[in-house]
Order: structure tokens, then sequence, then C-alpha cells
């Protein structure tokens, strides 16, 4: 194809995000996906608990994760986002996977970290197949992870602890450079310090039950966004969705999950 000087553009029309939401156990990180527009659940884990959601039932092998993708690629249906719960649990498919794919007993027989590094393929495979669905049908994407609290060696500071996506380093990274937004999903978190006495002192942490969502890194945790939100929001969909400009400036399609 010929390029020119006339085939320049500036700016294009809003895309459906793809969102990766973690944080600690119970904050709400389902429930904030079950809010996006007309979703569908891929379960790795029984995460949907008592919320009514479409979904493909539990999906115990990396050939019915991509079943289901297939399914949703071709299919008509009127969902508008896939919702991928979680990933840390589809790492162990994507091991099995791996290990099959190369004839080994299980990731680690190659030893020095090269089954985590062979891994890498099948999730880019994954991850196609999600950005297939945003750019072929539109389809909104939300990726739920679990954290892990992990050291951190920085080279301006002394080691510390934050929070991180919980899933094999190199997967981690992988994944984080295919979404628009990594947002950490926490309580708010005070503490108080007690006098016990003797010239001794406890330190607690409270909390009022405030849940929220960080969208900018911390030295604590892990987060970005490539959409100027604010660094912290309330956990609550139509607050995250507000600042994204595909749900913004797009008028809202008729919900027809329903008839899928």
């Amino acid at each position: 194809m010929a390029i020119s000087l006339a085939s320049l553009r500036r700016g294009a029309a809003p895309v459906p995000p793809r969102l990766l939401v973690y944080g600690v156990a119970g904050v709400g990180k389902t429930s904030l996906a079950a809010s996006a527009p007309d979703p569908v659940f891929l379960q790795t884990e029984d995460g949907l608990g008592t919320i009514d959601m479409p979904s493909f039932g539990l999906l115990r092998s990396y050939a019915d994760v991509q079943d289901a993708l297939d399914a949703l690629y071709s299919g008509e249906h009127g969902f508008r986002t896939v919702v991928l719960d979680s990933l840390d649990w589809l790492e162990p498919l994507v091991w099995q996977r791996t290990a099959e794919i190369n004839g080994w007993k299980d990731i680690e027989q190659p030893g020095y970290g090269k089954g985590y590094l062979a891994a890498q393929d099948v999730w880019r495979g994954f991850l196609d197949g999600m950005n297939l669905l945003r750019s072929d049908r539109g389809m909104g994407i939300i990726l739920i992870a679990h954290c892990d609290i992990r050291r951190f060696d920085s080279p301006e500071t002394e080691p510390y602890d934050r929070y991180v996506i919980k899933l094999q380093q190199r997967a981690a990274a992988l994944v984080q450079e295919h979404v628009d937004a990594v947002l950490f999903a926490n309580y708010r978190v005070s503490t108080v310090k007690t006098d016990v006495g003797f010239k001794k002192s406890v330190t607690r942490g409270v909390s009022g039950g405030d849940r929220l969502l960080h969208t900018t890194e911390r030295p604590a945790f892990l987060a970005k966004n490539r959409f100027g939100l604010p660094d912290s929001m309330p956990l609550d969909w139509p607050a995250l969705a507000a600042g994204i400009p595909f749900y913004t400036q797009q008028p809202a399609a008729p919900a027809a999950a329903g008839d899928a």
C-alpha cells in the first residue's frame, strides 16, 4: 500500500477498553465486572458465587477456554463485555497446555525457567483471542486476578514489599503490556497506634469498609491507565466508566445479552 501525506489522520474513534482488575480477596472485583455492559464470564474458578451472570460454566482446560473464545467470536450474541475470572486460575491451564505441546510431564521439566518462557506463546494465543473479540466483535475486555505481596528490589531505595498481580513474573509482564489499565482494588486502610505501656506501642490497621480502585502506580502497588483516570476512585462501575472514552463518547447499545 502506498503511503502519502494525504493519508495522515488525527484522532480515532474510541475502542472498547482492555482492563485488568486485581486486588485482595473479597473486595468486589467480580461484582465490578458484572456491572459492565452485557457481560459474559469465562470462569476458570467459581468466583461468581450467587451473582447471576451468563457463563460457560467452569472451564477446566485451556482447550475449554479457547472453545469459549471461538464461540464468542463466531456465534451470534449480544454480549458487549467478556470477563476472564481469573488469570491466576488460568495460569495452571496455560502451563498444562505448554507441557502438552512440548511433550513434558510438567512446566518444570525443561529447567532453568525454560518452561515459563515457552508458556509465553500460549499466553499470547489467549491474549490474541481476547483482542480479536475486541477488534472484530466490539467487546470490552476485563481480566480479573488476585494479588500477592512480593519484595521489590528498587535500584533507588532499599527493597520493600508491594502488591503485585498473582502470576509468574514473565506472564504478569506480558499481560500488563496488552491492557489499557491495570487497576488495584483494595479497602481504604488507616493505622492506629495504641500505647500498651512500658514505653511500647502497637500499630493496628483499621478499615471503615470503603473500597477503592487505584489507577496509578505507587510504591505499595502496581497500577497504570491510559485514560487519565483519577489516582483513586470508588470501586464502582459507573465511576470507572465515566473516565473511559468508549463509554462516554459512544451511544449505549440496546441490552441484548438475554437474547444470546
